[in-house]
């Protein structure tokens, strides 16, 4: 991720035997004000993901989760993927192409999450912004740890992986089909 100033920086672990991931949470750019605590938030949904027995071998490592803003985004999303438009959530693994525990510093990489996008999605979708920060944050960790969505196969069980964290926290699947909006 480009060089930028960040508001406020905290890094949290989790807690227990397991302290394998560790965060840097920037606050960029945005007004995340309707979401209460965003750090604690984006730290509990970092720490079901580490929590999950899938990752419990995984060694030490530290990602960066940067609160933006859509313009941002789009022009991070512009100059690295060709799509000139903000998205809800960027992924940059620090080692392209290559598996995550390679890092020899256990840089995973880097989550940029863009708040007006965020929350238009939240509201679109009926989902609380604080539910919807936390999958992305989800999501965002999961392309660092080398999970992807491009086929079928590799949805299925990126979207299975989110379900089961996301379940771990009391938030609903978010790719449940609404059977009375057919």
């Amino acid at each position: 991720m480009p060089d930028e100033t960040d508001s406020r920086s905290r890094s949290e672990g989790r807690p227990g035997a397991s302290l394998w991931l560790s965060l840097d949470i920037l606050h960029e750019a945005g007004d995340w004000s309707r979401i209460g605590d965003r750090d604690a938030l984006i730290s509990t949904a970092a720490r079901a993901l580490a929590g999950h027995p899938r990752f419990a071998s995984n060694p030490a490592a530290e990602a960066c989760v940067a609160l933006s803003d859509d313009a941002t985004v789009r022009e991070l999303n512009a100059r690295f993927r060709g799509k000139d438009k903000p998205t809800n959530v960027l992924s940059f693994p620090a080692l392209q192409g290559g598996p995550p525990e390679a890092a020899e510093d256990g840089a995973l990489g880097d989550v940029i999450l863009a708040q007006e996008t965020v929350m238009r999605e939240a509201d679109e979708q009926g989902v609380s912004p604080a539910h919807h920060l936390q999958h992305l944050v989800v999501h965002g960790l999961l392309h660092l740890l080398g999970f992807d969505h491009e086929t079928d196969a590799e949805a299925q069980e990126m979207e299975g992986l989110e379900v089961e964290i996301l379940a771990s926290l009391g938030i609903a699947n978010p790719y449940a089909v609404d059977e009375t909006a057919l």
